[in-house]
């Protein structure tokens, strides 16, 4: 039982492969956080943002803050982050002037991905695009 169990586990893992890293790229708002006992807390409206720039392995995230306008404004906020492969898993490696922290990459399609942090607490992001709630008629990039 335990066997059969373990085999669906792993079996259900997504395995990321190098090609999956482009779709980090863009930006993304979390969608809620399921933590390790099973419980989960819904984000409804996030204000701030996700922004992942990766070119092969390296890139950065920044956070930004959405307009109104449908525009972003960037703040100076972000964090180095590199991609590492390994037989456990795929990681995203994150490092500032103040810190360094490595999180599980779980799952990633073209709309939403999810990591696991070292507390085993699940972030679960979906895509996010340019909302215009002022509605004046400009399209928004």
């Amino acid at each position: 039982m335990i066997l059969v169990l373990s085999l669906l586990l792993v079996s259900c893992k997504q395995e990321i492969k190098p090609a999956d890293v482009a779709k980090l790229n863009g930006y993304w708002e979390i969608e809620k956080v399921v933590f390790d006992k099973g419980e989960e807390k819904a984000y409804a409206m996030n204000e701030n943002f996700d922004f992942f720039q990766i070119k092969g392995n390296k890139g950065t995230r920044t956070k930004v803050m959405a307009q109104l306008d449908g525009t972003f404004l960037t703040t100076n906020t972000f964090e180095n982050v590199s991609i590492r492969f390994t037989d456990k898993g795929t990681f995203l490696d994150y490092k500032t002037d103040y810190a360094k922290w490595s999180e599980e990459l779980i799952s990633i399609s073209d709309k939403e991905f999810v990591v696991r942090n070292e507390q085993k607490k699940e972030y679960h992001y979906k895509k996010a695009g340019p909302v215009n709630i002022l509605n004046d008629g400009k399209k928004t990039k």
